[in-house]
């Protein structure tokens, strides 16, 4: 018997049956997907001619998920844990066949089958972590008992994916073919199967080592503490774990089940899937579409070899784009080129490049004293120092230099893009492209467009955003773009909140147990307190006037608002606590008494207000991109959902 629905189909050869779903574009295990599988699974059964079934997918990859877009829904049967028990169930051998990604829910559908065959470049994983939750159909259960508590703690919880060499060391793929060959090596191990008796299920076997599973758990736990920083999920997972492998299986997936309910509905997830949904609508700008012509980049300069110039070299070449670095005098190129090398360098080091590709990027890079280097370069990306000066005498120059076609971009953080566009002859080729640094390493890319930005070249830059890697949101021309706007409202307001008595230890404390990486007055010593301060013009009338006068310009000197030690551990400084009060003083500023509480809403209600006020201007598109902007270029944590994300559903994330 066979038979076809619109995202699946069954049928039979020589004994076997086959299930292939094909419900582009990731195969994602939606209502009519599991109820596919159910109906082959019983077909299988029913037909005494099948001896065995394989499941796999067509298209691009293997399922690689649920469908979120069911969450927050009433229920659609089949749900995915009986569609996965009755796979298990089956008293036939059921064999996953595997490409592309077995993720999510789509690996808990091959761990509920009794053999799993894939191919090299196969990737297996359980990220629902990420989503603010935990396998829900078994997973963690099946994967402890496959692979080991250890293996499945790091997979779970980590929610990395592992690729099938990974995968067939650590127990979970029993054969692992080359590419091309998967649709009839699974029916081969599938009649290798049928002939080995009845099949094993991964509910029955052994926990290994159950002794030790406590301390197993615990120790994952002490040595990876930044993984469960205000997060529900990965505690969650653990405790779930934990229970599952001292009870009964069907009590195990009971418990598993009850979290994963109680995560789904939960404001975590709820906020971590407005990130899934708001990362893949960032990329749809208005005016630019597929049709949108695109100009080529094969070669791009890159203006400074300062840091962060070093690191969109590092980024360039790294996506395997030749980079000629520019500089005006021959230390700094030779340290730049240098500099560089060493990112090359650590890349190996840290397993993020092998070393052929590193020797490819190495050869991609060249330097050069003159901008006449550039004349054939497809893009330039300018990251020299933050004045509007400098930056217009760089872009008059390039004018006279660049071919027609190239497209001109500023690294600027806050100056005004159309001032940079407007001492050239081609304003239509200028555009904004601020980095975050390291470059190499932050995801966001701000893409600046000016009043004058033609399409084409905004499409091309967002096409190079991809090419980079990087989540791209596109900003209007304004002082500070999206992010830096809003940086600039929080840390006055910090600054304010200071002199009014809340001690800036405690500002930086509260924002870190909110969850971002530091606070404001941290980040101020580690950029540096003398941005944009000169003693000539220094009126002793802000905090950050005073300590540049006491020579106190942040970690770089040992001495900003916190004391730096040789190691660069900070401390809290009763000198700035006295300059502080001094300030306050002098200017009559009441003090008060500063709760947690306090403290927080100060410090975020104005940059909410600040993007508020973004998005009300057109500066952002959408309050999601903004939310886009923090998360990823910030440090915003993933969990809260953005600034004004947050906002909307302040207190439901804890």
């Amino acid at each position: 018997m066979a038979f076809a629905s619109e995202v699946a189909s069954f049928s039979i050869r020589e004994g076997i049956g086959e299930c292939v779903v094909d419900a582009p574009p990731v195969n994602a295990l939606g209502r009519d997907v599991r109820q596919a599988l159910l109906d082959a699974v019983a077909e299988a059964a029913a037909d005494p001619v099948v001896e065995a079934l394989v499941i796999r997918c067509a298209g691009r990859t293997f399922f690689a998920g649920a469908d979120i877009r069911e969450f927050g829904k009433p229920p659609l049967p089949p749900s995915l844990p009986e569609v996965v028990a009755a796979i298990e169930e089956s008293a036939k051998p059921v064999i996953a066949a595997i490409h592309g990604t077995a993720l999510g829910g789509g690996l808990e559908v091959a761990l509920g089958a009794h053999r799993r065959i894939a191919v090299s470049s196969a990737r297996f994983g359980l990220p629902e972590v990420k989503l603010g939750l935990l396998p829900g159909a078994g997973g963690t259960q099946r994967l402890s008992r496959l692979v080991g508590v250890g293996k499945a703690l790091a997979m779970i919880v980590g929610g990395d994916p592992i690729s099938a060499e990974e995968a067939l060391e650590a127990g979970l793929l029993d054969r692992k073919v080359a590419d091309g060959t998967l649709i009839e090596a699974a029916r081969q191990f599938a009649r290798e199967a049928a002939g080995e008796g009845a099949p094993v299920r991964t509910r029955d076997l052994p926990v290994a080592d159950p002794d030790r599973v406590d301390t197993v758990l615990d120790e994952y736990g002490n040595a990876n503490p930044r993984r469960f920083g205000g997060q529900d999920a990965p505690a969650a997972c653990v405790e779930v774990i934990r229970k599952g492998l001292h009870v009964p299986f069907d009590e195990a997936l009971a418990l598993e089940r009850a979290a994963f309910t109680r995560l789904r509905d939960g404001a975590q997830s709820a906020a971590l899937r407005h990130v899934f949904f708001a990362e893949r609508e960032v990329s749809k700008v208005a005016g630019i579409d597929a049709d949108t012509p695109r100009l080529p980049i094969d070669r791009v300069g890159v203006i400074g070899a300062g840091t962060m110039g070093r690191g969109i070299a590092m980024a360039l070449l790294t996506a395997g784009l030749p980079v000629v670095l520019v500089e005006q005098r021959r230390e700094a190129l030779d340290a730049g080129l240098a500099g560089v090398r060493d990112l090359i360098a650590r890349a190996v080091k840290g397993g993020r490049m092998d070393r052929a590709s590193a020797d490819a990027a190495s050869a991609r890079l060249t330097g050069s004293l003159s901008y006449d280097d550039l004349a054939e370069v497809d893009l330039v990306i300018e990251a020299a120092f933050e004045t509007m000066e400098v930056k217009q005498v760089i872009f008059r120059a390039l004018g006279g230099v660049a071919k027609p076609t190239a497209i001109l971009a500023t690294n600027t953080s806050y100056l005004d893009v159309d001032a940079i566009a407007a001492c050239t002859s081609r304003p239509e080729q200028v555009l904004g492209l601020h980095f975050f640094s390291p470059a190499n390493i932050m995801k966001l890319l701000e893409i600046v467009r000016g009043a004058r930005t033609s399409p084409q070249v905004l499409a091309t830059a967002l096409d190079l955003a991809k090419r980079l890697g990087k989540i791209a949101v596109v900003a209007g021309n304004a002082h500070g773009f999206i992010g830096n706007r809003m940086l600039m409202a929080r840390r006055l307001a910090a600054e304010a909140m200071a002199l009014e008595g809340a001690s800036p230890y405690a500002i930086d404390r509260v924002l870190v147990a909110f969850g971002m990486p530091m606070g404001p007055f941290r980040i101020g010593d580690l950029a540096g307190l003398d941005l944009g301060w000169t003693p000539e013009t220094s009126t002793g009338s802000t905090i950050r006037e005073r300590l540049n006068e006491r020579g106190r310009r942040g970690q770089k000197v040992g001495a900003g608002f916190y004391d730096y030690d040789d190691e660069g551990r900070a401390t809290p400084s009763p000198e700035v606590e006295r300059i502080i009060a001094e300030l306050a003083a002098d200017k009559a500023i009441p003090q008060r008494d500063w709760s947690d509480e306090a403290i927080l809403a100060g410090l975020l209600d104005p940059m909410i207000e600040e993007g508020r006020r973004i998005v009300a201007e057109g500066i952002a598109q959408r309050a999601s991109d903004v939310d886009m902007v923090w998360v990823h270029g910030y440090g915003w944590p993933r969990w809260r959902g953005g600034p004004l994300y947050y906002a909307d559903h302040r207190g439901e994330a804890g």
